[in-house]
Order: C-alpha cells, then sequence, then structure tokens
C-alpha cells in the first residue's frame, strides 16, 4: 500500500489548486455537498472575486497561514491549513492557533498526521491552543465554520458545512474536545406557531412604538453599513465575535446584489432609532449544487445557473440577525421574526432555517421555538492544548 505523505503548500502556491480540489474527491456523488465556488477561494476577475487564498486577501493583512496536503500515492486524500490570526487573539486577548479546511478520507491515519502537522506549525509559532476546524480561523462570521455532528441526512444551506460522521469522531480521537456547539431551526409554514404570538407582536409594537421596514436596494451601501453596525454592537459579547471589517462589508454588499430579496432583510426602530436587523436571503446552494459533471460544475455555469434560478428558489436561510443592547427584552426579536416569516411565507416560500446559532444563545433559541422551528443540525468546534 502506497504511504501517506504530507506536503506543505505556502499562500501563493500553485498547488493550492490541489489543496481546493481535495473535497470534491472525498465527497464525490454525495447528493447533500455543496463546495463554495472555486473563485470564492482561488478568486476570478471575471468574477470580480479576490479568493481567500490568495496573498492579496484582506485576511491576511493580520493573519499567517499555511496549508498541509495529504496523498496515497497520486491520490488526494486529505488536507488542513494552520493560520494565527493575529486581530481574533489581539480583540479576544487570547493566544490560539486555528486549523481550518479540514478534509479526510475515512481512514484515521490521515487525519492524524495533518493534525500533526497543523500542531506542529502552530507550536512553533508559541499559541497555547489549537481550535477549529473553520475556513482558516473561527470568527462566528467567517463562512464554512465547524464540524457537521448531527443532520447529515439533508444538504446544508450557503456557507454552511457538510461531512460524514466520522469526521467529528476522528477530530475527537485525537484529543480534541467540543468548545462550542451551534444549531440550525428548520421553519416551515406547515410548522405550528406558540398560539400566544400574534397577541405579544401587536403587544411590543403598540407599547415600545417598534415600525419596521425592508432593505432598500437603491441605497445598498448604506444599508449593508447599517445591518453591519447593529452586527456589530449586538455581537460584540459573543463567544467567537469579531468585528466585520469594511472590506467585509464591501463583499456582504456584493453578494446581497446578486442574491438578496429585500422584503426578507428588515430593520428595527424604536421610537425612531435603530435598533435591530434580520436577514434572511433565499438559499443559494439550491442552484449551486454539484452536478458531477466537470463541464457543468465550473463555476461559470454554477454561477449561471444560480441568476437564472435565483428569483425562483423558494428556500432561505436567516443569515443575520441582532439586537443592540439598549433594546433587548422588550420584544424586538418576536416583532422581526414574526415579520420576516410571514412575509415569506405570503411570498411562497416553502421552508427556512435560522443557523449557527450560539448553544447557549437562549433568546433566538427560544425564539426558532416560538416561531414553530425545530432543532435539525448541529456543528461543533473543538479545541486541544498545544503541549
Amino acid at each position: 500500500m502506497a504511504a501517506i505523505t504530507i506536503e506543505q503548500i505556502p499562500l501563493g502556491d500553485r498547488r493550492l489548486r490541489k489543496f481546493v480540489a481535495v473535497p470534491w474527491h472525498i465527497h464525490h456523488g454525495d447528493p447533500h455537498w455543496t463546495p463554495p465556488l472555486t473563485a470564492d477561494l482561488l478568486g476570478s476577475r471575471l468574477l470580480g472575486l479576490t479568493g481567500l487564498l490568495t496573498p492579496t486577501h484582506p485576511y491576511h493583512r493580520m493573519a499567517d497561514v499555511t496549508h498541509f496536503l495529504a496523498r496515497k500515492g497520486p491520490r488526494l486524500v486529505g488536507r488542513v491549513s494552520a493560520a494565527v490570526n493575529h486581530r481574533f487573539n489581539e480583540y479576544h486577548k487570547a493566544n490560539l492557533g486555528f486549523f481550518g479546511f479540514y478534509e479526510s478520507v475515512p481512514d484515521y491515519t490521515v487525519t492524524e498526521r495533518l493534525l500533526d502537522s497543523a500542531r506542529g506549525w502552530l507550536a512553533k509559532r508559541g499559541v497555547d491552543a489549537m481550535r477549529g476546524p473553520g475556513g482558516y480561523s473561527n470568527a462566528t462570521h467567517e463562512s464554512h465554520q465547524a464540524v457537521l455532528v448531527h443532520g447529515f441526512d439533508t444538504p446544508p444551506t450557503v456557507e454552511l458545512t457538510h461531512n460524514p460522521p466520522y469526521y467529528g469522531e476522528y477530530l475527537e480521537r485525537y484529543g480534541l474536545r467540543k468548545v462550542k456547539d451551534y444549531h440550525a431551526y428548520w421553519l416551515a409554514p406547515s410548522q405550528p406557531q406558540d398560539p400566544r404570538l400574534e397577541r405579544l407582536v401587536a403587544a411590543a409594537r403598540s407599547r415600545r412604538g417598534i415600525e419596521t421596514r425592508s432593505l432598500d436596494m437603491r441605497r445598498l451601501k448604506e444599508e449593508v453599513d447599517k445591518l453591519v453596525f447593529v452586527y456589530n454592537e449586538a455581537w460584540a459579547a459573543n463567544w467567537g465575535f469579531l468585528p466585520i471589517t469594511p472590506e467585509e462589508a464591501d463583499a456582504l454588499a456584493r453578494s446581497l446584489k446578486t442574491i438578496a430579496d429585500p422584503d426578507l432583510i428588515r430593520f428595527a426602530y424604536v421610537e425612531g432609532e435603530l435598533a435591530a436587523m434580520i436577514g434572511a436571503i433565499p438559499d443559494p446552494n439550491v442552484a449551486l449544487r454539484p452536478t458531477w459533471n466537470p463541464l457543468l460544475d465550473l463555476d461559470l455555469v454554477r454561477v449561471a445557473r444560480l441568476l437564472a434560478q435565483r428569483r425562483r428558489i423558494r428556500t432561505g436561510r436567516i443569515m443575520f440577525f441582532g439586537i443592540r443592547p439598549p433594546y433587548r427584552k422588550i420584544g424586538v426579536d418576536a416583532v422581526l421574526f414574526h415579520e420576516v416569516l410571514t412575509i415569506a411565507w405570503g411570498k411562497g416560500y416553502r421552508a427556512g432555517e435560522g443557523s449557527m446559532l450560539l448553544e447557549d444563545n437562549d433568546l433566538i433559541l427560544r425564539a426558532c421555538e416560538a416561531m414553530g422551528g425545530y432543532l435539525y443540525k448541529t456543528w461543533r468546534i473543538y479545541e486541544m492544548p498545544i503541549s
């Protein structure tokens, strides 16, 4: 049998194309797996994307990264990255390293060799612990966070991960231990809501002077700035939070321009002051799922498919939600949740998801349950000491 070999690939190396190709081999034929666009990782002038794995991406201004590729002979059998996100460590007054982009065939030795490589690289940089998986790291707004540990029988929505059950088992066998879970709730118009909800929403609106409005696409940059302002204030004390930067806000505006249904992105005002926001989007993964035909799975074809189907997508994901601290526990959450789902069901959406919800965020979990949602997926982030 061929021996396992590990290659270290620095940022900017052409072999990163092989690194990006690994999950296409491991998940081939899985009807639930949906990858990001290759251009999201490697960049594309034609699509106007600066790839996360390119030296010019803003992430690398405040981070050190490397990548490890596992082979058995000519076969690609796994990958992992290692990163020190200095901005994250400065914000949290921490000394963490991260592993990410984790993929492995069903062979524990591959995982062990990859994690040994990442851990050794991080040890040389003097960090205290290794956390992951994520993209490069585990800030709450970063995409493709964590390992799926519950809910393997349905596809993920946009920016969320899907993997076989053995991923979590291998990470725990290595010695990593849970540090945080994220949940997803599935919502549909057929699911019964708390019968008191209509009365509570009406009372909160009248008693607190709560007014709402939809996103104005004509002023998209200003509107996204408002979303980011609320998010950065609302999430500041949450586990794993890192403020969204202006560059990340610009990327959000570009993505919303492509896919947003402005009626499903809403702001709440209390006596004229911006208090909260909620944002749901039609799920691009519906159109982006692979066909396993090399030509039909090219980025340009997948994007064309999304543009052709985007107004017919009938499932969505609640991507962001936040209430500024002075306006909590006065019913704003109930008003926004009830309103966005009422509008969605009225427009013909058949289902939606509230996801990447921190396991200890009782306010948002109770809101999902009151709207008739049920827990259907869980992702896990792990950590272990370096020594």
